[in-house]
């Protein structure tokens, strides 16, 4: 196999996992708690290296990666310019005091985000993780309006923190936890196709009570199973929201730095928030977020006194920042927002060809390179079992992709910006001939 790693279509020589990552697996079972990575006979293979689109795993099988770890590697595994960026600003300062002697490349990186996000979006809270933003958006909510609840989505996903926790869609996440949390999250359904329209979801809306501050939204579900909601959803959002006094808050950690083919989701619909949380393909790899308001809404905060309300030890961390202004350069001159764009409508139209007439292919949606494969038994439920199977498939066949959606039953692709036609190709044509062999496996 010629050509280097980042733009290889799949070659696996080791049946994953090999036995490098068996032995590694059962090694992190007796250091790492055993709920945080599921181990099993399929999983986890253990990454080594990963450039472009390209993930090399310990016994030496090359993947095409169909995830973007999360969607976070936008710009590819290892950007070289991102690469290149960290070792300059480790070579000159690698941590500094966020909040009392700031790293001069957080006002860079500060000023680049109020260049790059929509409308009237200019100040900022950094963070390191996108749960950790959006409860720096439940603050601002809480001291801008009063009011201490939010309206939130069923299907919904901010994060497993015990600020944004209580706001997760998902019943499975809260429950072990519930007798610690608030529940302040008033929950409505998310139009859909099939679903709730937008006329109805208003209306439940407007029924909520008045200790109700802001609407929390992904303008596209994520782990709710790529979800694209009606075209008039964010645009009645904010209308509605301007009319009551609350506030817009759109969760962009998954959907933002062009995910969706455009900068910021919300710009499909020309909508924009009063406060936005973003993180994953900010930064290109390192932990790192943001929450991002309109002027009027974050001076609601107190000017600090010397001791900040809401701050951490790695507030600004300048490799995070370095990392960022990287990453958000390299999609601008690199044209990869429209790259996202383009090929994700050609892999959504090519799969779409190839799974029509499968009765177990009940949608291929989506919105640029994030794309969902819903799949379902004969009888049109929800088949979570042949999603894992798919998985499973694809992986021994190098293809990495994850599962998603409420009942589990979507394919949840979010590949890399630079993944090459080929790849994209080859790896389609994996996905095709597993959930064909595994759709004739009975369910």
């Amino acid at each position: 196999m010629s050509g280097a790693l980042g733009t290889l279509v799949p070659d696996v020589r080791t049946l994953p996992p090999g036995p490098r990552s068996r032995k590694l697996a059962t090694e992190l079972r007796a250091y790492e708690s055993r709920n945080v990575t599921y181990v099993g006979p399929d999983f986890p293979v253990f990454w080594e290296e990963a450039r472009g689109a390209n993930v090399r795993d310990v016994d030496g099988n090359i993947y095409v990666d169909l995830t973007a770890a999360f969607a976070v590697a936008g710009a590819g595994h290892a950007h070289p310019a991102i690469v290149a960026a960290i070792r300059r600003q480790a070579g000159r300062l690698v941590h500094g005091m966020g909040d009392v002697h700031p790293p001069a490349v957080k006002v860079e990186l500060l000023r680049e985000l109020a260049a790059v996000t929509p409308g009237g979006l200019v100040r900022s809270i950094l963070a390191s993780s996108g749960a950790e933003a959006v409860e720096a958006a439940l603050k601002t909510a809480l001291l801008a309006t009063g009011r201490p609840k939010v309206a939130v989505f069923e299907g919904g996903y901010h994060g497993l923190t015990y600020g944004a926790l209580p706001l997760s869609g998902r019943e499975d996440f809260r429950a072990p936890f519930t007798r610690q949390l608030r529940e302040n999250g008033v929950f409505v359904p998310y139009p859909r196709p099939g679903g709730a329209s937008v006329d109805e979801v208003v209306s439940r809306l407007r029924k909520i009570g008045e200790d109700v501050g802001a609407v929390l939204a992904e303008p596209v579900q994520g782990r709710g199973g790529d979800v694209v909601p009606p075209v008039d959803f964010l645009p009645r959002l904010r209308e509605l929201c301007d009319e009551r006094g609350w506030l817009l808050i759109l969760d962009e950690i998954y959907t933002g730095f062009g995910r969706t083919g455009r900068w910021f989701a919300c710009e499909h619909a020309g909508v924009v928030p009063d406060l936005m949380a973003v993180g994953k393909a900010l930064s290109g790899g390192l932990p790192f977020a943001a929450c991002i308001g309109t002027e009027r809404v974050m001076d609601a905060w107190p000017a600090s006194s010397g001791e900040a309300l809401h701050t951490s030890t790695f507030l600004g961390n300048p490799l995070a920042c370095a990392a960022a202004l990287a990453s958000i350069r390299t999609l601008r001159e690199e044209g990869l927002i429209a790259r996202s764009a383009e090929l994700g409508a050609r892999l959504m139209e090519r799969m779409r060809e190839i799974f029509a007439g499968n009765p177990r292919v009940a949608e291929v949606r989506g919105l640029g390179m994030m794309i969902g494969i819903e799949l379902v038994r004969e009888d049109g439920g929800a088949d979570a079992d042949l999603t894992r199977r798919v998985m499973i498939g694809a992986l021994r066949r190098g293809v990495l992709v994850l599962g998603g959606g409420v009942e589990g039953n979507v394919l949840s692709l979010s590949p890399p910006f630079v993944l090459t036609d080929d790849q994209a190709e080859a790896a389609i044509r994996v996905l095709a001939e597993v959930v064909r062999e595994e759709s004739g496996r009975g369910g």
